[in-house]
């Protein structure tokens, strides 16, 4: 029986769980958690998406998501598959380790988000030594929130829920302590859980339009690096390494394309080889002098 379509939107908010496989547990250790948010991270940087809140149990991880204009089937994926090969290497062993696809649903209401925010941060409550104390769990995002703890992975956006709550930073976190610990109806967030609950939920936030013309792109890079273009078409082009890397990064992070897109746009160029391009430019970005085109494309699609 073929697999029903995903409910998905570019501009939505879902709540994501990922479940492995009855025979192997997700996690086997804290290194195989750690593991999983390094390639939530790395997703984050290619895909530019936003995390609100997450919980790592050992077989199974739910995660709020703000696509951000990115598609989830591609950032889930990315973080699966890499994480998958992962785990059967590490544990030498071969086949599935998650329980089919990941599951996700819409996120439609505020009246849902503050229950499924408390849901998803009491499940640490589940695991011994955290039963009344789910904020000193690490691999919970509650101890960001309430100011507990720093953002080890580097990747949660706690202030758009707690602007909700109040737009002064103390007061916010204050309120909201008070509320994730005096809720008691949070099983209404599991009882919608994974519904075909199709209504988007865009409430103020600011997407990403990702449908900039690769041409623009590539105009763009041509000048900031003053370079032909031509000389970005030309496979192992004299200096032109790096303008390809950050263009490659860029391409996929700002015009949503898969590699094999990419390979059509600049010709005489592997999948591989534009893999490991994106690697390279995901790393050049950090520097300040990259920084800033990649920041120059971004307000055009902001």
């Amino acid at each position: 029986m073929p697999r029903m379509a995903r409910m998905k939107s570019f501009d939505c908010i879902y709540h994501i769980m990922v479940k492995s496989i009855v025979e192997a547990p997700l996690f086997k250790d804290d290194d195989d958690k750690v593991k999983f948010m390094e390639f939530v991270k790395k997703s984050q940087e290619q895909f530019e998406f936003k995390v609100y809140s997450y919980c790592l149990m050992d077989n199974h991880a739910h995660f709020i998501i703000d696509a951000n204009g990115a598609d989830i089937s591609k950032i889930m994926h990315f973080i699966n598959y890499k994480y998958a090969m992962y785990y059967n290497k590490r544990h030498e062993r071969i086949g599935h380790l998650f329980h089919d696809r990941f599951k996700s649903l819409i996120v439609d209401n505020d009246r849902y988000l503050f229950a499924l925010t408390a849901y998803v941060h009491f499940n640490a409550t589940d695991i011994k030594g955290y039963e009344t104390n789910p904020q000193d769990y690490r691999f919970s995002s509650l101890g960001i929130f309430l100011a507990e703890k720093k953002d080890e992975f580097e990747l949660i956006d706690d202030s758009f829920i707690l602007s909700m709550f109040s737009l002064k930073e103390a007061a916010a976190r204050a309120m909201y302590r008070d509320f994730i610990f005096k809720v008691k109806s949070v099983v209404d967030a599991k009882k919608q859980e994974f519904k075909n609950e199709p209504t988007e939920y865009r409430s103020m936030r600011r997407v990403l339009i990702r449908d900039l013309s690769p041409e623009k792109i590539i105009e763009i890079i041509s000048e900031r690096f003053n370079i032909d273009k031509l000389m970005l078409k030309i496979k192992r082009a004299k200096g032109a390494k790096e303008a390809k890397a950050i263009l490659c990064f860029v391409l996929r992070k700002f015009c949503d394309l898969k590699c094999s897109d990419i390979c059509k746009i600049l010709g005489s160029i592997g999948q591989a080889n534009v893999s490991r391009l994106c690697s390279l430019g995901a790393e050049l970005i950090k520097e300040e002098r990259y920084r800033v085109i990649a920041e120059e494309i971004l307000a055009i699609c902001v």
